[in-house]
C-alpha cells in the first residue's frame, strides 16, 4: 500500500520559512522523482519544485531563489524549504511520487496535503 504523510505546514508571518516534510511508503522511493504541488483557493494544481531519481531539480519561477527541494533516499523522504515567505505562497501543499516505466507508463501518487497560510 502507497503512502504519502505531507506535514509541516502552518500559519507564519511573511517573510518567514517553512520546512515542509513528505514521508513515502511502499513504492522503491529512489526509483521514483518526487515533486510539490500546491493549489491555492479557486486556482488550479500547479507545481512547484521537482526532484528526479537522480537528484537533479527544477522549481517553478515563483518558488526560484527562496525555495529548496532536497530528498533523503535513506529516509524515503522529500523535503520542501520555504524561505522568505509571502501571502501569495499561501495553498495546500501536496507531496508527489511519480515515475514512468514503458511496462507501466507513468504512476503518480499523492499525500494528503499540507496547509500553509502566510498572513501578518
Amino acid at each position: 500500500q502507497v503512502q504519502l504523510v505531507d506535514s509541516g505546514g502552518g500559519l507564519v508571518q511573511p517573510g518567514r520559512s517553512l520546512r515542509l516534510s513528505c514521508a513515502a511508503s511502499g513504492i522503491s522511493f529512489s526509483m521514483f522523482a518526487m515533486a510539490w504541488y500546491r493549489q491555492a483557493p479557486g486556482k488550479q494544481r500547479e507545481l512547484v519544485a521537482r526532484i528526479t531519481s537522480g537528484g537533479n531539480t527544477n522549481y517553478a519561477d515563483s518558488a526560484k531563489g527562496r525555495f529548496t527541494i532536497a530528498r533523503d533516499n535513506a529516509k524515503n523522504a522529500v523535503y520542501l524549504q520555504m524561505n522568505n515567505l509571502k501571502p501569495e505562497d499561501t495553498a495546500v501543499y501536496y507531496c508527489n511520487a511519480n515515475r514512468y516505466t514503458l511496462a507501466e507508463g507513468r504512476r503518480d501518487y499523492w499525500g494528503q496535503g499540507t496547509q500553509v497560510t502566510v498572513s501578518s
